[in-house]
């Protein structure tokens, strides 16, 4: 979905695809058909952005045969779907029974997420809209916070230059402009914004900036001005918008609080939690310490549960979508458009709590053309207008 901001600038509205949990290109065809293509319908839109999830094996076989390149973007194109982003940062085995930490890996200190993620900017570039400006692959914030010793920190600084070394070739080869966004997520080596200055200020905003998930932004009770601020004055460019929201509960002793979050621990995600306290922010790296009573109760609590936008969660509960709100007013509220890829990314839908989760295709179908209707509404009333592109410059 498109929509045109007063200033000229298109602004590309998509869902993610690794909600999905294809890892075969087969799997990612069938998933446009029976998921992407539904929720353009439902939507009456007639071109629906995607964030597409490719997995290793799947970005392999699409950067080295042009004919299943050629496939793909057939199928796009047939189904009224376009993708100008995609998340490249699970690698393989996201719907694995039991993913948690495993989702880091590889790392920036590894070869393999180098390599993985220049295939990815080579198979967007041949993806994109003849008219787009540009594209987006999102990554993970470096690694884990733990290893991280010193030469690890240095091998992935050398990764970052061959990355910028890498997509600067492929834009004078192909035409084509792809950023690399580094996603700040709780527990990581880079998990806030404060973080993310430390370590990545200074990369050529040219090619390299963040992703800004507004799930994690809330987890670490970060404000949103203080934190675009602080990513403006270090010149990183927020590449690309990951629309989501957290859990909160405001009174994590209540008994009714505890067993409604107890609903949300779930084996197969991590799901990082935060307090809010007179001291500071108090950390757990998943909601089960929590509620075992390694965090303090006496102060809200936040956690990393991707929950669904357009829905209010149940008493005693709520999520943090203010923080996105506010987060999509500042960028995009004002006279110019600070970032112009938003990507809706609520890959928890079938981990929900029984009684929420969709019970098949058509369910999730309709959630996810809820959500993007939601996010649609949020930013008309913010001024933007459906349209065509209008103000494309040459990358």
């Amino acid at each position: 979905m498109r929509l045109h901001h007063r200033d000229g600038t298109t602004v590309h509205l998509a869902y993610c695809s690794n909600v999905h949990t294809a890892e075969t290109l087969d799997g990612v065809v069938a998933q446009l058909a029976e998921y992407a293509e539904p929720v353009r319908k439902e939507l009456g839109a007639d071109l629906l952005g995607i964030g597409l999830w490719l997995a290793h094996d799947v970005v392999t076989e699409l950067d080295d045969h042009p004919a299943a390149l050629t496939r793909l973007r057939d199928e796009l194109a047939l189904r009224g779907l376009e993708t100008v982003t995609l998340n490249a940062f699970p690698y393989e085995g996201f719907h694995r029974e039991v993913v948690k930490k495993d989702v880091y890996l590889p790392d920036w200190a590894d070869d393999r997420r180098l390599d993985y993620t220049l295939a990815c900017a080579r198979v967007l570039a041949a993806l994109l809209p003849d008219d787009a400006v540009r594209g987006s692959v999102s990554t993970l914030p470096l690694a884990w916070r733990a290893p991280w010793p010193r030469a690890r920190w240095e091998r992935a600084h050398r990764s970052l230059d061959r990355l910028t070394t890498g997509l600067a070739a492929l834009h004078r080869e192909t035409g084509r402009r792809v950023q690399v966004a580094f996603e700040p997520e709780p527990g990581c080596v880079v998990e806030n914004t404060t973080q993310a200055v430390r370590e990545l200020g200074g990369l050529d905003p040219d090619w390299l900036g963040v992703c800004l998930d507004t799930c994690h932004l809330a987890v670490q009770f970060e404000e949103p001005a203080a934190a675009l601020a602080r990513l403006a004055d270090a010149g990183l460019p927020v590449v690309k918008v990951q629309a989501s929201a957290a859990l909160q509960a405001d009174v994590p002793a209540d008994p009714a609080a505890r067993a409604a979050l107890a609903g949300f621990a779930e084996q197969r995600f991590l799901h990082q939690t935060r307090a809010h306290t007179a001291n500071g922010v108090r950390s757990v790296d998943d909601l089960p310490q929590a509620l075992a009573g390694e965090l303090p109760d006496d102060a809200p609590w936040r956690v990393h549960f991707h929950a669904p936008l357009h829905a209010a969660a149940e008493p005693p509960l709520r999520t943090t979508v203010p923080v996105l709100s506010d987060v999509l007013q500042r960028l995009l509220g004002g006279p110019e458009a600070l970032c112009d890829h938003i990507e809706v990314e609520t890959y928890t839908w079938n981990v929900l709590p029984p009684g929420l989760r969709p019970t098949d295709p058509a369910g999730l179908a309709t959630g996810l053309a809820a959500e993007l209707a939601w996010t649609h509404q949020e930013l008309t009333a913010l001024g933007l207008t459906p349209g065509p592109l209008s103000k494309e410059t040459s990358a």
